[in-house]
């Protein structure tokens, strides 16, 4: 079971909407979304949960980049939710147009549809290196630090407290409850 939420940092305090992640494919329109909810570029987080396995944090700023943090990126790898959260950067990959060009041109000194042995043996076995990530933590732990949650409280959040304390370090318990 899934449960999202946009918290819209208002001058009247934070206003909470539960969303629907359907139409998301990208970190890009994830970041869309969120910035739909703003009102004059004001911070808006995005709080996903696969209940009891993993959570995940979307920070957006106006037009900044999003920030993200990921409580379990293996955990979260298997889910599509998470998938969205995982970007090649977060990942520390090549993104995957610059892979495809690799095989496109040849840079990687194989022969045309010669598998690369070296990416090959990394790999788990049965599993592509691309479709793995790491377990525990991924991303920028520091995102709520100036709204009052730091780094270590983050890391030391449960993925079934987490979206309830990060809710309560910001001020808006009684609103993410509301759409809950």
């Amino acid at each position: 079971m899934y449960f999202a939420a946009l918290l819209a940092r208002t001058e009247d305090g934070w206003e909470a909407s539960d969303t629907e992640l359907d139409d998301v494919e990208t970190l890009a329109d994830l970041a869309d979304l969120a910035r739909e909810a703003a009102t004059d570029d004001e911070t808006v987080l995005v709080c996903i949960e696969q209940e009891g396995v993993w959570f995940g944090l979307v920070r957006v700023d106006g037009e900044d980049d999003p920030r993200v943090y990921v409580s379990d990126g293996a955990a979260a790898m298997r889910s599509s939710y998470g998938e969205v959260l995982l970007s090649d950067e977060l990942l520390g990959r090549e993104p995957e147009d610059l892979a495809a060009l690799d095989q496109l041109v040849d840079l990687d000194g194989t022969e045309e549809g010669e598998p690369d042995r070296e990416a090959a043996e990394e790999a788990p076995e049965g599993e592509a290196a691309e479709d793995t990530a790491p377990s525990g933590p991924l991303g920028d732990a520091q995102l709520l630090a100036d709204l009052g949650l730091e780094a270590a409280e983050l890391f030391s959040l449960t993925p079934q407290d987490a979206l309830n304390e990060v809710a309560e370090a910001l001020g808006a318990t009684d609103v993410l409850e509301s759409v809950r």
